[in-house]
């Protein structure tokens, strides 16, 4: 028997052996996804770090859909941007302060962490060299292995104390933005035939301007401003997104950091999590090519009818960037977001392009709705929605897209983690699966 037939009949069984009647979810009150029928998450642990709000309880039962909130340690994510705007000065350090350690720094301490952040973002020569030889590769890949890589040059990889989970986090939060500019500085370098630069980072930029030096050197400060707020706003989501969920089920088993980490850039390169920003920026494109008339409503109603219905673009039936599996009325991310945007098309000249993103944020809200019918789930923009065409006009290429996710929820997965390993009573994430097949006889091998 050849061994691709093997492998052929070893997949074909694997697919009758997965097939599970979704009704006995229901019958055995399982949460699929861990999501409850009404949509709201089923609730697993308790945090003191992030707080996502889409709706509110009713007493006598159900959601009621608000505008939604986010708060970081407590604090309104609309209130920090906006201190952050009106002082005109870059915010991504003082939010990682906040996030792992529960307070806003004081000017001397958001100082003397910003010059720790400095003094970490240099790479070791080895490391440098390593990332050469991952050549070609997907940037996340080559993020996760070099997050693995630090294991090797860490005096006390394996050490859980809550001081060096701080070091080791200071040191995650300041390599990431280098780790990245450099590959893919590499990767333009091996598929397009650039020529190869190594910046080092520069000891007075903030994360968001150093990352942008070390990646292309020519930006404004409005394009350093954007890639802060992005920053900002992806710094963290609660415990329940799949790649924060992830760092606090491995760190429950009190596996090393690294381990941890390269989990969480694993959950989130998936399409379904941190890629979503891609699969909006390709949509756009697309709809930009084959909407004749930016201005004509009906005819964007009508084309997005089609996508709904699987006739037109990818033909699986999705508005990318539209809906939140939490946000009802609105993202907050994508709110805040949407205005500095406005800001940024009208430096780099692009403002037609913003109007029809809007004019497409607002149509197809409606569009979904009427699709749906009356009854369905209230659905709104999220983040991604925006993020894409805003990493776009700052000069930003697609590879890097969710990298840049992960440069930003580095900080929540280290908080997170942190306090998965620090709070009283910890125990192991373990839940349970209920099995649902038969009890077999087992059967000689001379006989079957």
């Amino acid at each position: 028997m050849k061994k691709e037939y093997i492998v052929y009949k070893l997949s074909e069984s694997a697919k009758e052996a997965c097939k599970i009647n979704n009704e006995l979810f229901t019958r055995f009150n399982v949460k699929r996804g861990l999501r409850n029928e009404d949509g709201s998450g089923v609730l697993v642990g308790l945090t003191k770090i992030g707080n996502v709000v889409g709706y509110e309880r009713l007493p006598e039962g159900g959601l009621k859909a608000i505008p939604g909130k986010l708060f970081y340690r407590g604090y309104d994510l609309d209130d920090l941007v906006k201190g952050i705007l009106d002082e005109r000065r870059f915010g991504f350090e003082e939010i990682a302060y906040l996030l792992l350690s529960g307070h806003l720094p004081d000017k001397e301490e958001l100082m003397t962490f910003r010059e720790l952040i400095a003094d970490n973002m240099p790479l070791s020569q080895k490391t440098k060299m390593n990332i050469i030889d991952l050549e070609g590769q997907n940037i996340m890949n080559i993020l996760a292995r070099c997050v693995l890589e630090m294991y090797t040059f860490d005096e006390n990889p394996d050490d859980t104390s809550r001081d060096n989970l701080m070091r080791q986090s200071i040191e995650l939060i300041s390599r990431f933005p280098t780790i990245i500019a450099y590959a893919y500085n590499i990767l333009r370098h091996s598929t397009q035939g650039r020529s190869l630069h190594i910046r080092h980072p520069q000891e007075k930029l903030s994360i968001a301007e150093n990352f942008l030096h070390m990646l292309k050197r020519d930006y404004t400060e409005l394009d350093a401003r954007m890639l802060d707020l992005l920053l900002v706003l992806q710094a963290e989501h609660g415990g329940g997104n799949n790649s924060t969920f992830t760092v606090r089920v491995t760190s429950s088993t009190g596996t090393d950091t690294y381990s941890s980490i390269a989990a969480g850039i694993g959950s989130l390169k998936g399409p379904l999590h941190g890629g979503a920003n891609i699969a909006v920026a390709n949509m756009f494109k697309h709809l930009k090519e084959n909407i004749c008339n930016w201005k004509d409503t009906q005819e964007i109603d009508l084309y997005f009818t089609r996508m709904l219905k699987k006739e037109v673009y990818d033909k699986k039936g999705l508005i990318y960037g539209i809906g939140h599996a939490v946000y009802t009325i609105s993202d907050p991310r994508a709110v805040l977001l949407k205005d500095l945007a406005r800001d940024l098309a009208k430096e780099k000249g692009r403002q037609d392009e913003f109007n029809f993103l809007e004019l497409l944020e607002e149509r197809a809200i409606e569009t979904f709705s009427d699709f749906k019918g009356k009854g369905s789930k209230r659905v709104s923009s999220n983040v991604d929605f925006y993020s894409g065409f805003v990493y776009e006009m700052i000069g930003l290429p697609q590879e890097i897209y969710t990298p840049l996710f992960a440069m930003a929820r580095i900080v929540g997965w280290c908080a997170h983690r942190i306090e998965e390993l620090n709070f009283d009573g910890k125990r192991i994430i373990r839940p349970a699966y209920k099995n649902i097949v038969e009890e077999q006889t087992y059967t000689p091998l001379s006989e079957r």
